[in-house]
């Protein structure tokens, strides 16, 4: 189980114990992976491809891993999660 007290930027490691994550979504990052394949398979210089960042960034709070560690989570915080586990 992970440490309760670090901050992850994976939501699936904070499902699992962890205390906060505030990230994107995983998967969302391996889905422009193809078409950049596809345009340097036909010839265009990696180089020219354009930075493509995370639409959507999320903040999930695991109270239960506060609880254990005794941290008191203001609510302005936890009203601004995007999940909160319980």
């Amino acid at each position: 189980m992970a440490d309760a007290c670090d901050l992850f930027v994976p939501v699936q490691v904070v499902k699992s114990g962890g205390l906060v994550s505030h990230g994107y979504e995983g998967t969302e990052q391996f889905q422009p992976v193809a078409t950049y394949v596809d345009r340097i398979l036909r010839g265009e210089k990696p180089g020219t491809l354009p930075l493509q960042l995370p639409s959507k960034y999320q903040m999930v709070v695991n109270l239960k891993a506060a609880k254990a560690i005794e941290l008191s989570i203001p609510p302005a915080f936890i009203l601004r999660a995007d999940e909160v586990l319980e």
